[in-house]
């Protein structure tokens, strides 16, 4: 809860949803990063909206103190060719430098023995601060004994026992992300409503199941398991579960699909049956990457707010070594719904 008085700081999800862009593009933009295939005009729509809320973009000039203590060591499983690590990775580096601290990245690729070689290395550093430990699909882990001393917040994953207050830690709010998107057909009149999903095992898949399953309890639509399919997170899954759907007897009017990917397949496999997206059928898609705005029509998604979970993460991190905070925290990120052209409403019926 922000002080009384105090207005809430602006962060590059408020830039990206005025300018219609994603994220991870203006993570770009606002990084200035040289090479990223950013129009000139998109460009400056992102630094006009950012100054005009007052979000800083441009490069900071201070310099970092040589043997203070401030490096936060940011130490993953594993660093993937899609968006989400990276721009995770975009805003712990951001929240870092502004309280001048550096990150250091290393990526342990789920190996034991080369997670401690790394953990030998760092935590022998005078000037490290704490660690971010992160994990690239949110997962129950157990922490490495040797961060048993060492400031440590966890990023996208948490203990087992998750009133262990031991570690902070930051997840996507996955259940109110699931929520939201089915929450979304259902006000525009849709009652049979397919869920093409990830692998079950994953805790975001499962938790986006568990939404999806409230929100047709909150409405009193019973729930059918026959639409609901297990896909792999591909569009040719997408594809193929959106065919075996509307191939249905009684086939639904809208398709949750679990990330943006497999909504990309649903909407193809929509129009190979000479249908039209959205005025037959209304598909809903999951993380808002960039394809999300280029798809026709341009697809209505749930944001997973992997920038502002790493903002989250080194903040929280040095507010707890500066401020001597005792008290832990467990803090599940809003996942928001973005309206874009996919949707048609159908009335009640």
């Amino acid at each position: 809860m922000s002080e009384p008085g105090r207005t809430r700081r602006p962060t590059m999800t408020d830039i990206a949803k005025l300018a219609g862009v994603s994220q991870s593009t203006v993570s770009l933009v606002i990084n200035h990063m040289s090479g990223a295939k950013v129009s000139s005009a998109t460009r400056n729509k992102v630094l006009r909206i950012a100054r005009e809320l007052g979000y800083p973009v441009e490069r900071m000039g201070h310099a970092v103190p040589a043997l203070a203590r401030n490096l936060v060591v940011y130490l993953t499983d594993e660093l993937s060719t899609s968006p989400h690590a990276m721009t995770t990775i975009d805003g712990a580096r951001d929240g870092a430098w502004e309280h001048d601290c550096l990150l250091s990245v290393y990526a342990t690729r789920n190996d034991p023995e080369y997670e401690g070689a790394i953990l030998a290395r760092v935590l022998a550093d005078p000037a490290l601060l704490g660690v971010v430990y992160a994990t690239i699909f949110t997962r129950t882990v157990t922490v490495p004994a040797q961060l048993a001393d060492v400031p440590t917040v966890l990023l996208n994953c948490h203990v087992k026992e998750r009133r262990d207050r031991l570690y902070s830690s930051v997840v996507p709010s996955e259940v109110l992300g699931g929520y939201a998107a089915t929450m979304h057909l259902i006000e525009a009149g849709h009652r049979r409503i397919g869920f093409i999903n990830g692998e079950g095992w994953i805790e975001a898949a499962a938790e986006r199941l568990k939404g999806y399953r409230q929100a047709l309890s909150s409405r009193d639509i019973p729930f059918e398991a026959q639409l609901v399919r297990e896909g792999d997170w591909q569009v040719s899954s997408g594809h193929a579960h959106a065919q075996a759907l509307l191939a249905l007897r009684d086939p639904p009017t809208a398709l949750f699909c679990a990330n943006d990917l497999m909504a990309v397949g649903a909407i193809e496999a929509v129009r190979e049956l000479g249908m039209d997206v959205p005025g037959q059928v209304s598909v809903v898609g999951y993380d808002d990457q960039d394809i999300a705005r280029y798809t026709q029509p341009p697809l209505t998604t749930v944001l997973l707010p992997n920038y502002e979970m790493g903002r989250w993460a080194a903040e929280s991190l040095i507010a707890q070594v500066n401020s001597g905070i005792t008290r832990r925290t467990a803090m599940k990120m809003d996942c928001p719904l973005v309206a874009r052209d996919s949707v048609a409403s159908r009335g009640l019926f």
